[in-house]
């Protein structure tokens, strides 16, 4: 048997390789490799050399290889990995028949040469055809039967350490089950520190491609003994630790903290009270500190992550008390997420509420229930069919608005004009340029009086419009106080927005009465990082650099606009420069490069869209140098939306500054740039950064062609 193995490496000169193919064909067809396997078990053969069972191990995992290569690729069918390896997979079930049948009758073997055949199949990386044939298999016969499951135990637990990580993985993502698992690892990661390491450490935090499927099997394998329950404990600390470092969150792929926070609700929907009430003052302090670190993320996915977690860990420990309670969209992913903690629970608790709801309705005895009806019946309704609302009228003049705005009590007036002013800005150009500073200061603090629907669109969209009315001096005071001192952070995003809303204005030419544009009509830039509005603005970027061409649509027109001069040009650096000078000096109440991130990021990306909407401008060069070396200053920022920003401020410099002022004026600027877009594409943790990163490597590349181009 050794021979018929070993024959295809040193072929006799008289035998052709395919006569010695032919031979091992007819070897394994009739099953002569467990036949193999099982003599290798024997006691005398474990007493022999270790070189020959190394020699036979290399033989037996590597014959497709071996064949392969002396028949130049042409081996027979039974030699395809995807047929040799089941067929493997099959004698080791053979071999482990034979085990438990010596085992009953009292005689000794050993399972360690098929440990090993396993071991270096699954490293090899065909745990899935060897996994497929003995997972099912193995499942079975340890159902019932004591033996078949001591013999699994011992099959895995002999694999050696260099191979554990491979079987382990292998029979994770193939158990049908938390319980099958069990069935079939056994003790294997309390017995073995390399399994133990791999289980608890790297499938859980050093990795994130696994299902969730998996996790729920991992997990659910280490809650079902007493002897693994310590290790489930000690996971779930160490999980809440990741998630509740701030270095992580900021570093980490959203992917990668999606798939914690998968890995932790799982883990508490394992948790006994007796644990719980053990580790509660932890969870709380985990909590608390967890849930800050997501909620000063500018990624909404992140902060979304931190809420669900943070509302699970509080339902957990405050079973009979109040419990945290976040609002955010509960859309598929939020409800899955949820569905985790209570996977175990879901059906009797939905029975138990269609149960309720079927005994609900007789509460009441029916005689209490008829004087309820009846205690109304002398009430005649009053007869309301000629009353007509009152409409307060809205005032008429600009200053009036002032008035009613600053000082009127009447809660109706300031509601009328609150919804008329942009109107009346707009058809008074002149009258709002006198008093166009006064009223954009009111309208930055203007806070909401009575209960508006649409509040903050109206006074944004008369923001717009004042600043819109009057360019100059209203960005001049905009721009000095986003700043100044004791204005909250929302105020400070109130004014990038208002600056870029109105900077999309007035790059568009006037339509002159002949084009209703919606986005004059409904402001539909925002820098709410995730926003759908920020999506479109990233998506027009998108198109543009695929396009090359300087068209800029947001939404859609009724007809085809007019042209006209872009009265952004003139009034480009009032809004520019005053943003992107005073980013580094730190305020008592303020602190962009400290912990006030958040507002760093929309200012970058508020600095990307005004350095776009400047293309053909006068000051579009000098925007594009400043710009350039406002990113090199900012360019190694821990926060990932941060970075994003910066490399779409990268694209709009590239976009929006004609290629010969690029190349002259810029060129060291631009050599800066090139390296650092390099370096993150290799090694930035967050895909939208490297996405953007080549993007822009892809721009300057063409932009290098496209000026070979040009005749000198």
């Amino acid at each position: 048997m050794h021979q018929a193995l070993t024959t295809e490496t040193t072929v006799h000169p008289g035998l052709h390789p395919r006569e010695v193919a032919e031979v091992l064909e007819q070897f394994l067809q009739e099953g002569r490799i467990s036949a193999l396997m099982w003599e290798v078990c024997q006691p005398p053969a474990q007493a022999g050399s270790p070189e020959l069972q190394e020699a036979l191990l290399n033989k037996i995992v590597c014959l497709p290889d071996h064949v392969s290569n002396k028949l130049q690729g042409k081996n027979p069918p039974v030699f395809f990995p995807q047929n040799y390896f089941p067929l493997l997979g099959g004698a080791i079930i053979q071999v482990l028949q034979k085990i438990s049948d010596s085992l009953r009758g009292g005689l000794d073997c050993s399972i360690s040469f098929v440990s090993h055949v396993l071991g270096k199949v699954c490293v090899h990386g065909r745990q899935k055809e060897i996994l497929s044939v003995l997972v099912p298999r193995l499942t079975d016969l340890t159902k019932s039967d004591c033996i078949w499951q001591r013999i699994c135990w011992r099959l895995v637990e002999c694999v050696p350490d260099r191979w554990m990580e491979a079987v382990v993985l292998g029979f994770v993502q193939r158990a049908p089950g938390a319980d099958t698992l069990s069935r079939l690892l056994g003790n294997l990661v309390v017995k073995n520190k390399k399994a133990q390491f791999v289980v608890t450490q790297k499938v859980l935090l050093l990795q994130y491609c696994h299902t969730t499927a998996v996790l729920q099997n991992l997990l659910g394998y280490l809650s079902l003994d007493s002897l693994r329950r310590a290790l489930l404990i000690k996971v779930l600390q160490e999980l809440l630790e990741t998630w509740g470092s701030s270095s992580a969150v900021k570093h980490s792929p959203p992917e990668q903290q999606q798939y914690i926070s998968k890995a932790i609700l799982i883990c508490l929907s394992h948790l006994k009270e007796p644990e719980i009430e053990s580790c509660r003052q932890e969870l709380l302090t985990s909590m608390m500190e967890g849930v800050k670190c997501h909620l000063d993320s500018n990624l909404p996915q992140i902060r979304r992550l931190g809420m669900i977690v943070a509302e699970s860990i509080s339902s957990k420990i405050n079973t009979d008390g109040p419990v945290l309670k976040f609002q955010y969209e509960e859309d598929d992913e939020a409800r899955q997420l949820k569905s985790l903690l209570k996977a175990d629970a879901a059906l009797p608790l939905v029975l138990e509420s269609n149960k309720k709801s079927r005994t609900a309705a007789p509460v009441m005895p029916d005689e209490e229930s008829d004087a309820e009806l009846d205690s109304d019946d002398d009430l005649i309704p009053y007869d309301m069919s000629e009353d007509k609302e009152l409409k307060t009228k809205a005032p008429v003049y600009i200053r009036d608005c002032i008035e009613v705005l600053t000082g009127s009590e009447d809660l109706d007036k300031w509601e009328a004009t609150v919804k008329a002013l942009e109107s009346l800005v707009r058809k008074n150009p002149a009258a709002t340029r006198e008093v166009s500073v006064e009223l954009a200061k009111i309208l930055l603090h203007l806070e909401e009086k009575t209960c508006i629907e649409g509040f903050v669109e109206l006074r944004q969209r008369a923001q717009v419009a004042v600043l819109t009315t009057d360019p100059i001096p209203v960005a001049k005071y905009l721009t000095s106080q986003f700043y100044s001192l004791n204005y909250s952070l929302r105020q400070r995003m109130d004014i990038l927005d208002i600056l870029v809303l109105a900077a999309q204005e007035l790059s568009y030419p006037k339509s002159h009465g002949k084009t209703k544009h919606s986005g004059a009509q409904k402001p539909c830039i925002q820098l709410l990082p995730g926003s759908d509005s920020s999506k479109d603005w990233r998506r027009i970027v998108d198109e543009r650099i695929k396009s090359k061409t300087r068209r800029f649509a947001m939404g859609q027109s009724q007809v085809e606009l007019a042209s006209g001069p872009n009265e952004f040009n003139s009034v480009a650096g009032h809004f520019f420069f005053p943003l992107i000078q005073h980013f580094d000096r730190p305020l008592t109440t303020f602190d962009l490069l400290g912990e006030d991130h958040f507002v760093l990021g929309r200012l970058v990306h508020t600095l990307a869209i005004l350095m776009y909407l400047a293309v053909n401008t006068v000051a579009v060069t000098a925007m594009g140098k400043a710009l350039l070396e406002f990113v090199w200053a900012l360019r190694f920022h821990t926060d990932s939306y941060v970075r994003q920003g910066l490399l779409s401020c990268v694209s709009s410099v590239l976009l929006g500054v004609p290629a010969e002022r690029l190349l002259e004026d810029m060129t060291e600027e631009l050599l800066e740039t090139q390296s650092w877009l390099g370096d993150v594409v290799e090694k930035d943790p967050d895909g939208d950064c490297r996405r953007l990163a080549l993007q822009n490597l892809l721009l300057m590349e063409n932009l290098k062609k496209k000026l070979q181009t040009l005749p000198s």
